[in-house]
């Protein structure tokens, strides 16, 4: 189905401040000493606009669908203890790099129960340990039938900023924009150990518009 669930113009709110800074010095130097001075800030404003796009989303599957919650790259499924949860769990990893559109999805409909900010460090957001020692920020999201979902926004080598922006009590709807992590990133999801896993490592993902798993 066609995804209204957020205002797309393109570029996410988020990167206006930072796209503003950078064309405003680009035009300034610019016009004082030319392109042979302002094409490093040429290049920075092209990165911020490719960095910032959020485009719209078709959102696929259906109730009992886990969806990604970011754009990028499958780098972990496996069992391990959920440490928000404290349960057994299948962990499926999405790692995002700068290429990526960074703005996080809810994987499920469902409620969020509760939320978890935890300071940290930052690693690269590919390695493993990050999932334990990086900046991270959590929602414990329980669907209509009972399921719980964990989902970890983690901050990686270059991201220094976690944006999230709904809490305890926030009901979701699968697809919906609820976050945002500046530059480099990963999204760990903490799933049921019944779930049916759709991906395999490696695979490419798209927020909302890619199934990572089928719950029962």
């Amino acid at each position: 189905m066609a995804d209204s669930r957020y205002p797309h113009p393109m570029i996410a709110r988020e990167g206006w401040p930072f796209i503003g800074i950078t064309l405003g010095f680009a035009m300034i130097v610019e016009g004082s000493g030319g392109l042979s001075w302002s094409w490093p800030l040429w290049l920075a404003v092209a990165f911020c606009l490719q960095f910032f796009r959020d485009p719209g989303r078709l959102v696929a599957g259906n109730a009992k669908s886990v969806l990604a919650p970011a754009d990028g790259r499958i780098v972990a499924i496996e069992p391990v203890e959920d440490p928000w949860l404290q349960r057994d769990a299948l962990k499926v990893s999405v790692f995002m790099n700068v290429f990526n559109v960074h703005s996080n999805r809810s994987p499920v409909d469902g409620e969020v129960k509760q939320r978890w900010y935890h300071p940290g460090k930052f690693f690269n957001a590919d390695l493993d340990k990050a999932s334990t020692v990086n900046e991270r920020n959590a929602l414990w999201i329980r669907t209509a039938d009972g399921r719980d979902i964990t989902c970890v926004q983690v901050a990686g080598l270059i991201a220094r900023r976690i944006l999230c922006y709904v809490d305890a009590g926030t009901k979701l709807l699968r697809g919906q924009r609820y976050g945002f992590i500046r530059f480099g990133s990963r999204v760990d999801l903490y799933l049921p150990l019944d779930a049916r896993i759709k991906v395999t490592i490696g695979d490419k993902v798209r927020a909302s518009a890619t199934i990572l798993a089928e719950l029962p």
